[in-house]
């Protein structure tokens, strides 16, 4: 009877809605990137939804490094039951969690088909604990993404006004398309003033309509601000060091994008409003 049970609840979690998955991809640093995320996951926490954030890059500065996942204790052990999931993904703070895909770089070119079946399964599994699922994520030489169930979710491209990132988004999204077809990208403009962040974007949409016939959204902008920098240097979100900062404002605008039709499960243990140390 248990074993009915359980596979009647697998079939019940399977079929209820798919949380929204984000894959971010950057053409800017690692540690940009990654200081990021962590910044909007916190944020997005902080606002009330369960997040959980998806490493499925593994590189020393990707978003399970900043957070100290460990290699051993993936998304791909669990598939392969040499782990649980509990022990797979570590909670960061309420409302906040991290786990990574797998321990190494370059995974879609080399896993048999099997493990990429039941990985994806396991990713399947794992998404519906949460309200919104963002994966630091990365092509690889045959512009594929480690999880084929990726190309369904929503791509972020984050960009600054340097006009060399600004060519090789459009180069990534280029990529992307020909591969993907006619889909649209969400576009996040980093270290910029709002003018510049919505000129960017202008001319992004412009060309991308013009060349590649692809859409485009704005997700918002980021501002250069140092008190981001002094934040990371304490390991410390920028919105519990300085919640008064230009950047707290933006990050709690960009979260707001992002869930605005993300579920809406609210946790009773959300932040109390007091600052956390992320361990980072």
């Amino acid at each position: 009877m248990a074993n009915i049970d359980q596979a009647e609840g697998l079939r019940r979690l399977l079929a209820a809605p798919r949380p929204r998955v984000l894959t971010f991809l950057s053409v800017l640093k690692d540690d940009e990137k990654s200081g990021m995320l962590v910044n909007l996951g916190v944020t997005l926490a902080r606002q009330g939804h369960q997040i959980l954030m998806v490493d499925a890059q593994a590189t020393s500065g990707s978003i399970g490094s900043w957070f100290s996942a460990r290699k051993d204790r993936t998304l791909l052990d669990v598939a392969r039951q040499q782990r649980t999931m509990q022990e797979a993904v570590k909670n960061i703070v309420p409302g906040l969690s991290v786990t990574m895909l797998s321990g190494q770089t370059g995974l879609s070119s080399h896993l048999p088909k099997e493990s990429a079946r039941l990985l994806s399964r396991t990713f399947d599994l794992v998404v519906h604990r949460s309200d919104l699922v963002i994966v630091d994520g990365d092509m690889d030489a045959n512009n594929t993404f480690p999880l084929a169930s990726l190309d369904d979710g929503e791509l972020v491209v984050q960009v600054s006004p340097d006009p060399a990132a600004i060519k090789a988004a459009y180069g990534l999204i280029k990529r992307m398309s020909s591969r993907l077809g006619r889909r649209s990208f969400t576009i996040l403009v980093s270290g910029a003033s709002e003018k510049e962040a919505n000129l960017i974007y202008a001319n992004m949409t412009q060309t991308c309509q013009r060349y590649l016939a692809v859409p485009l959204h704005f997700a918002g902008y980021v501002p250069d601000d140092d008190c981001v920098r002094k934040a990371a240097h304490e390991g410390r979100s920028v919105i519990d060091a300085f919640p008064e900062a230009r950047a707290s404002m933006a990050f709690s605008r960009l979260a707001g994008q992002f869930a605005a039709t993300a579920r809406s499960a609210l946790c009773p243990e959300s932040f109390s409003g007091q600052g956390v140390d992320l361990g980072i």
